[in-house]
């Protein structure tokens, strides 16, 4: 049989990101050797250390690498030193948004679940949230933040938001098609009482909905989806929406999980894919061994469904749920015992691999990791 060979391009990234994608690389080379598939991986610049290196936050060789790539993993990006600078020029940012553009990533796709061992994690009741699952669809590559801006010579500051037929349709259809797959209901979330780009949304679903006849469709605006998301989570299985909505109703979401640090993102072209925590780079936390890996690891996890490797996908899944089981936990989950980064892992890693001595001992946690992956 054939060896499923795939090159994986590493942007690592700022602050917590090369901890975070390094125990995501660790778990993905625990399936290959699982599986009997080959990962290449290439790292590369990208971010503020990518500034740092070239002036840049996203070199050519960094962007070539990406375009050549089956997949991208990307750690997070950011530094204090640009947030903290009103008047750069060059900012971190600018490297992702640029790269999302190139390699076409109009669709983010963000799963939401609340795992019934980290419902007391979340500051939500816990009776309000217990079996929350859903998917949230943001438009990636349009509206505010793709839309011309700048200052005019009295002061005065613009932002254009602007979206056309096809930006929306695109997403649109893929939002549908997994909502097919699920519990078939989207919801649109706009605000089509004051803008017309959310009417142009609504006119668009309204004219792709009947192509989907299963699929119960209903509409929110963003402030009243705002409200719903704290309130009943429950009732939402894939949500559909434009990118700065996306943007922070994703980030609100994450504490019915508990933590940023448990949630993964996939964003998807046509023609290339790209897989990342949603958390930032928390800079406060580098080199300390306490950033919580899981969502760059379900993150890899995505990228494994994209390959058309559930079982591979559901390894991980499965052993990410033993290291909940377990509370093999960095401190922000499991205060009580302070479990590293590279601990919480090293421990999904040999879950991945499915040894039967799998519970964690704290004095062999790591034996034999770097010579089995």
């Amino acid at each position: 049989m054939d060896v499923l060979t795939k090159r994986i391009v590493v942007l690592a990234g700022d602050g917590i990101g090369p901890e975070v994608c390094g125990e995501a690389v660790r778990v993905l080379k625990a399936v290959a050797q699982r599986f009997g598939h080959h990962f290449t991986f290439e790292h590369q610049l990208m971010g503020a250390c990518a500034i740092d290196a070239t002036g840049v936050p996203l070199p050519d060789a960094t962007l070539d690498a990406c375009h050549r790539a089956d997949a991208v993993l990307l750690g997070a990006i950011g530094d204090p030193k640009y947030d903290h600078d009103p008047t750069a020029k060059v900012r971190p940012e600018q490297g992702l948004l640029a790269l999302r553009k190139s390699l076409g990533l109009y669709a983010n796709i963000r799963p939401v679940t609340a795992y019934e061992q980290l419902i007391d994690a979340s500051p939500l009741r816990p009776d309000r949230i217990a079996g929350t699952d859903m998917l949230i669809f943001r438009e990636l590559t349009g509206g505010v933040y793709f839309g011309e801006k700048g200052r005019l010579p009295d002061g005065t500051a613009f932002d254009n938001c602007t979206y056309n037929r096809e930006e929306i349709a695109r997403i649109a259809h893929r939002a549908f098609q997994a909502a097919q797959g699920r519990r078939r209901k989207l919801t649109l979330v706009d605000k089509a009482n004051v803008l017309e780009t959310s009417r142009l949304w609504r006119e668009v679903i309204q004219s792709i909905a009947p192509e989907y006849p299963e699929v119960a469709v209903d509409y929110l605006f963003v402030d009243n989806a705002a409200m719903q998301l704290i309130l009943n989570p429950k009732q939402f299985d894939v949500i559909l929406t434009e990118n700065m909505f996306g943007d922070i109703l994703s980030d609100e979401a994450s504490v019915i999980a508990g933590s940023l640090g448990l949630l993964p993102s996939a964003s998807i072209g046509d023609a290339a894919a790209l897989f990342e925590p949603i958390h930032g780079s928390y800079p406060q936390a580098k080199g300390k061994g306490i950033a919580n890996p899981i969502a760059a690891i379900l993150s890899a996890a995505m990228l494994l469904d994209h390959f058309g490797l559930p079982d591979e996908a559901c390894a991980v899944r499965d052993a990410v749920e033993n290291a909940l089981n377990e509370q093999v936990l960095t401190p922000e989950l499991n205060p009580t015992t302070r479990y590293t980064t590279e601990q919480v892992g090293s421990f999904i890693a040999y879950g991945v691999l499915d040894l039967k001595d799998c519970k964690f001992h704290q004095s062999n946690i790591r034996v034999g990791m770097s010579t089995i992956i």
